[in-house]
């Protein structure tokens, strides 16, 4: 995946694995619309070796959609974040034309959810798992709109698929009680294009 952004807050140190540290910080992606994205960005210190960067600093970052179970307020809750590869600074006049995208990948590991809204918006959520190295896999929440909605509501678990689109942060209220409401942020793939890959042929290659 690529992005283009404002770096939004400063840096701040996350883990350490294997003695190698990890930091984290928000990136500023902004869409066709006045709406920006603030996405989570995860990097390692061997980037910052040869970099620096600052709140403000427009930069374009490539790298991997990943995720993780965290236990939060009682309960498992996945957390998605873009871990990058390579980072490199540039001008704000030099943003690439699409400063938000994404190709996935993965397999259906969720039964996809087919709905229409009060505005008759067809929309589908589905649970894509992506493979990466060492036997493991990213599960990343994606969203899909009008004909593509209709096509992912009749995908099957286990069914492996190709999309392309970008990552969009999403705020929404949760209800803690009649009394209290907290704002999140939830984090997603919205799907401008997909097709079901050809494993058959794949396998013949």
């Amino acid at each position: 995946m690529i992005l283009a952004g404002t770096v939004q807050d400063d840096l701040q140190y996350s883990h350490q694995i294997y003695g190698e540290g990890f930091y984290t910080f928000h990136l500023s992606v902004p869409r066709i619309s006045a709406y920006k994205d603030i996405l989570p960005i995860t990097l390692s210190e061997r980037l910052l070796n040869t970099l620096t960067i600052h709140i403000g600093d427009s930069i374009v970052i490539e790298g991997q959609i990943r995720s993780y179970n965290k236990f939060i307020d009682g309960g498992n809750r996945l957390i998605i974040t873009v871990f990058a590869r390579d980072i490199k600074l540039v001008q704000e006049d030099d943003y690439i034309k699409n400063p938000n995208q994404v190709f996935l990948d993965g397999f259906i590991c969720k039964q996809p959810v087919y709905r229409v809204t009060p505005l008759n918006r067809e929309i589908s959520d589905l649970l894509l798992a992506v493979n990466r190295s060492y036997n493991k896999s990213d599960y990343v929440p994606c969203i899909a709109w009008g004909r593509n909605a209709r096509f992912c509501s009749n995908l099957k678990i286990g069914e492996r698929i190709k999309i392309w689109g970008r990552l969009q942060s999403r705020e929404y209220q949760k209800h803690i009680s009649e009394q209290e409401v907290i704002n999140k942020t939830t984090y997603e793939v919205s799907i401008a294009k997909l097709e079901l890959a050809d494993i058959e042929n794949e396998n013949k290659g």
